[in-house]
């Protein structure tokens, strides 16, 4: 009698809110097909593929792939730069959107405030291909701005696009100056629902703005910050693929070339599916570890997680 209840239960509310369960099924729709079919094709890292014989009829070699990457000469190369281009990104970007939702959060003129945020949020707009080719002109040793300012200070003019030890700068800040407005967004957001009667109250106490931010903004904010934190360590191994891949040159490759362009050009290029998808696997697999042991921490030390 009760799972007829509950049964009866169910459909009186597909009937009442179909709307919803109908808006509800088009991204559920899109998630199993896009994110949960095409797992069956992962087999593929364990057999030597032929599009002719099919995945399932293809031969199956078992571990042959993961250790050809393993045992290469550029998996350490590979790696490493994958690793500390994520590290040295989120160790910059991470903090900064949080620091400018603080100033945000600080400027009395709602007007000045609006504008300034405006002004951050806009480039996240703009394309890759826009923000890639504007840093090819300002490090253009003839003409870019970021050679100006160095013969300015008697600095000599030098190509920063084909100097390897400048990638990675390169990359993150002009990262950081695209992103940090649309990241902020959600520390605004944050910081807006907290009760305004705990700043007055630390006002009579006579408390300044940057005690108010020590002592209430950040400890109000800090389940956010920890669940973005951890989502951010989630994703370690996932750098911006087509970014990179767009800075890219012959000159610079050994500061680039991370995993995710490492299997384009061996998955779509030369068409070593079966490797590439190892190598996917593998980027797969440490990032899900890295959420795992991140929320596992995270549920420790300060009882937040994402589960």
């Amino acid at each position: 009698m009760h799972a007829k209840k509950k049964s009866s239960n169910f459909i009186k509310s597909l009937h009442k809110n179909a709307g919803l369960y109908i808006l509800f099924f088009i991204p559920l729709a899109w998630y199993i097909l896009f994110q949960y079919v095409p797992i069956y094709g992962l087999q593929i890292a364990f057999r030597r593929f032929n599009p002719s014989l099919g995945i399932s009829g293809s031969e199956w070699v078992g571990l042959t792939y993961f250790k050809q990457f393993f045992t290469s000469y550029y998996f350490k190369d590979v790696v490493w730069n994958t690793i500390s281009l994520s590290l040295f990104t989120m160790l910059i970007g991470f903090p900064v959107p949080i620091f400018l939702a603080l100033l945000i959060n600080e400027i009395r003129n709602r007007r000045f405030q609006k504008v300034i945020q405006n002004i951050t949020y806009i480039p996240n707009f703009l394309s890759v291909v826009v923000i890639v080719s504007m840093l090819n002109l300002f490090s253009d040793p003839s003409y870019g701005l970021f050679n100006t300012v160095r013969e300015f200070f008697g600095l000599p003019a030098i190509d920063l696009i084909a100097k390897p030890e400048y990638f990675q700068p390169m990359y993150v800040f002009s990262n950081v100056w695209q992103f940090m407005g649309f990241n902020s967004v959600i520390y605004i957001a944050a910081l807006t629902s907290i009760d305004p009667c705990l700043y007055e109250a630390a006002s009579i106490d006579g408390a300044s703005r940057l005690q108010k931010i020590i002592r209430i903004s950040l400890p109000c904010i800090k389940t956010t910050i920890l669940i973005m934190l951890i989502m951010r360590i989630g994703n370690l191994m996932s750098v911006g693929f087509e970014k990179v891949l767009l800075m890219q040159n012959p000159v610079n490759t050994t500061a680039s070339e991370i995993i995710s362009t490492f299997i384009y050009k061996n998955g779509i290029k030369k068409g070593q599916f079966s490797y590439s998808a190892a190598v996917g696997i593998f980027n797969s697999l440490i990032n899900f570890l890295l959420l795992v042991s991140a929320n596992f921490i995270s549920k420790k030390a300060s009882k937040t997680s994402l589960w």
